[in-house]
């Protein structure tokens, strides 16, 4: 199956940053005609709520994917079409504007993203996966087309993934830096997985090593990180479609200052 070059880490990377928090949340989720609706508040570190509220829909062969309000009054807008198949364009404004067009074809995967707000930048990635020998390789490339134009950055990347194991290796910083992500399913309640990255300046930095373990009681997430943060988060369907993550975490120097999140998902 086609893998988007961006996505060679998401295993390791979701299993390490996905569900931990540090504050409380409720997300409501509810279908209104043919319109899905999404609400989202947060209560900050002064107390305030924040909420966003978003839609998803799709009319006349184009996908409104996403489009939110903000609390601060920004607009997210998210949209799609497939005019071939195979083919998948996309436009995306937040803060700014983007042209993406996804084009995959058996084992190949290629992406193309244009700034069609200030035209100032262009990027493109493309991957291959050899099925049978459970590789995928890939790159990725942005160039600047205003101001100082040229290369801001171009990288390189190799996912293999074969049974319980799955590792990733993808350069950052013009190939400067090598990102190592592992994730390995160690039976069918226990998964573990780690992140580092390797350079001249630095030859092994452990972003964080951590697990997942399937409890009888609910989804059991820990994982510590270079800077010493040890966090952990349990995940529990309490009722059908009602999802409640208590999460904490703590720095190994300072037991003292102990940070507590809870959110709600329905």
């Amino acid at each position: 199956m086609a893998t988007k070059f961006s996505d060679f880490s998401k295993g390791p990377k979701d299993l390490l940053g996905d569900d931990y928090t540090s504050s409380l949340s409720l997300k409501c989720k509810k279908n209104a005609g043919p319109v899905g609706v999404t609400i989202e508040t947060e209560r900050g570190s002064g107390g305030a709520l924040s909420s966003k509220l978003a839609g998803k829909f799709t009319a006349y062969g184009i996908s409104v994917d996403k489009g939110q309000l903000k609390a601060d009054g920004g607009r997210v807008l998210e949209t799609s079409l497939k005019p071939y198949p195979g083919v998948k364009m996309s436009f995306k404004a937040n803060k700014g504007a983007d042209l993406c067009i996804d084009y995959t074809k058996g084992n190949f995967y290629a992406t193309s993203l244009l700034d069609v707000l200030d035209t100032s930048k262009f990027s493109a990635s493309a991957s291959f996966v050899n099925a049978a020998a459970g590789f995928a390789f890939g790159g990725a490339t942005n160039y600047a087309l205003a101001g100082k134009t040229g290369f801001t950055a171009y990288d390189v990347g190799i996912k293999y993934s074969q049974g319980p194991l799955l590792a990733s290796v993808t350069t950052s910083g013009k190939l400067s830096t090598f990102n190592i992500g592992v994730l390995y399913k160690v039976n069918d309640e226990l998964t573990v997985a780690s992140q580092s990255s390797h350079s001249s300046a630095k030859s092994c930095d452990i972003l964080a090593i951590g697990g997942l373990y399937k409890a009888p009681f609910g989804n059991v997430k820990a994982k510590i990180g270079s800077n010493g943060m040890l966090s952990a988060v349990v995940v529990k369907e309490v009722v059908p479609k009602v999802t409640v993550k208590a999460s904490g975490s703590v720095s190994t120097s300072d037991f003292s200052n102990f940070k507590t999140g809870l959110g709600i998902e329905m």
